[in-house]
């Protein structure tokens, strides 16, 4: 469209060539927004300092910082001066890459050129340190920020709390929460997500529940976060009558339950054997209108094929299929591993040769699983062949590819070709497990002489 504009004589001015340049750096498109950038200066049309932050920006938040970094030398080189907005999609980006201490460098260039520094600046080198685990750089961050006259805000007191909680230091997250009482700052939603969060990770249910009751009696509503996260905790503590009193709670008066919540539920009603349960909630979930993603489906297959229950997983992948929800190689696995299990060989194998079909590769895992349920089977010599031929799809044999095949080949008592790929997979680095060496030790205790002479 710009092009046919400029084709019939329109001739844009400065702000539609920057409405032009936002729009493809929002999109992503590095490619065009820093080609466009060179077209307006081509054009006579003098980029400032916002339309070269916009490119910045997109750079950086495409992880192409190196390109981020040489456009902004040239804005110094022509005398352009960067702002702080400028700056900060730069330390985003080195934050994003792990590169903290040249944020830290440029944060204190922006000092040395005598640019405001605002709290989102700071927040977001906090965050970088909280996420590397350097909590005590992220605490010397805040008492320099203090220094330059700028106090910590809800965000950054939130970073805090979460950094403490994820490393077990809960007693400390909540001073933290103390802290930020005092100053003034009340906390919010997610203040308390996080400490309810630090609780559950430690298995401290009762304590995540004060903090719950608590949120509500200071008018801080819980959002869906807030109860996922306590159902999942719940969950973990194999306390599923409680998670399912959350559940219906927020059946009743909201927030609505997310694929999160289901799958979080399913997973724990499957590992508790109640399958008539988890179908029953998975109905409810289609009802609801929540669509299923990958994550739950592979627990609901998973599910399905550890009890047993093959022909329901088989018309749920179906379904899946039918849905046009871009399957996986896990989703699959699932299923072959489900039917190999249920002795279904002649089905496991059709899915197999069905993936190239639909674009995958079976990965270590699938052909492990294949290789395992083909012995079971008494067909090793049809297994040996699938796995001689893993390197066809660039998928080399791993020690749990070489335990799986040689355990197979004892159990159908070729023992000569067990020892064979017993010497080529100790050649290759790799070393017996407890239970292929469990085997050949009895094959030796019951023989007469060493299978190894």
């Amino acid at each position: 469209m710009f092009d046919e504009m400029t084709e019939k004589g329109y001739q844009p001015n400065l702000i539609v060539y920057s409405t032009v340049l936002k729009g493809l750096s929002e999109t992503g498109n590095t490619d065009r927004a820093v080609r466009f950038l060179r077209l307006m200066e081509g054009r006579g049309y003098e980029p400032n300092i916002v339309a070269y932050s916009t490119v910045i920006d997109c750079l950086c938040k495409n992880g192409l910082l190196k390109e981020a970094l040489d456009l902004f030398s040239e804005v110094k080189v022509k005398g352009i001066r960067p702002n702080i907005i400028t700056y900060n999609c730069l330390i985003h980006g080195m934050c994003n890459l792990g590169q903290q201490e040249e944020a830290t460098k440029l944060l204190n260039e922006m000092v040395d050129n005598n640019i405001s520094i605002n709290i989102d600046t700071y927040n977001i080198l906090i965050d970088a340190l909280c996420k590397e685990g350097t909590i005590s750089k992220a605490v010397e961050t805040i008492d320099m920020m203090r220094k330059q006259g700028i106090e910590p805000n809800v965000v950054t007191y939130n970073t805090l709390v979460d950094a403490h909680c994820k490393e077990g230091m809960v007693f400390e997250a909540e001073d933290i929460i103390d802290t930020m009482i005092k100053r003034g700052i009340e906390p919010n939603v997610v203040t308390y997500n996080t400490l309810v969060n630090g609780h559950c990770l430690q298995n401290k249910m009762d304590k995540a529940r004060k903090v719950f009751n608590l949120m509500i009696e200071k008018g801080c509503e819980p959002d869906i976060v807030t109860y996922s996260t306590m159902i999942n905790g719940y969950c973990k503590g194999k306390r599923l009558d409680e998670a399912m009193e959350l559940f219906h709670e927020i059946s009743l008066k909201g927030p609505i339950p997310d694929t999160v919540t289901y799958s979080t539920l399913l997973q724990r009603m499957f590992q508790l054997g109640r399958v008539s349960t988890a179908c029953e909630l998975f109905r409810k979930m289609l009802a609801s209108g929540q669509v299923p993603d990958l994550v739950t489906c592979s627990i609901l297959l998973n599910g399905l094929g550890k009890t047993g229950d093959i022909e329901e997983a088989l018309k749920l992948f179906q379904a899946m299929r039918n849905s046009g929800l871009e399957l996986d190689i896990v989703l699959y696995t699932i299923l072959i591993d489900g039917l190999c299990k249920a002795g279904h060989i002649e089905f496991a194998k059709e899915l197999f040769h069905q993936l190239s079909d639909n674009g995958l590769k079976p990965d270590v895992y699938t052909y492990c699983i294949m290789i395992n349920g083909l012995c079971k089977e008494g067909l090793p010599d049809e297994a040996y062949r699938l796995f001689g031929s893993m390197g066809d799809n660039d998928c080399l044999p791993d020690s749990c590819c070489y335990n799986v095949m040689i355990r197979g080949f004892l159990c159908n008592s070729y023992t000569s070709k067990a020892t064979q790929l017993l010497t080529e997979m100790v050649d290759k680095g790799f070393s017996a497990d407890i239970i292929t060496a469990t085997l050949f030790m009895d094959l030796i205790i019951h023989s007469n002489k060493s299978i190894l002479l």
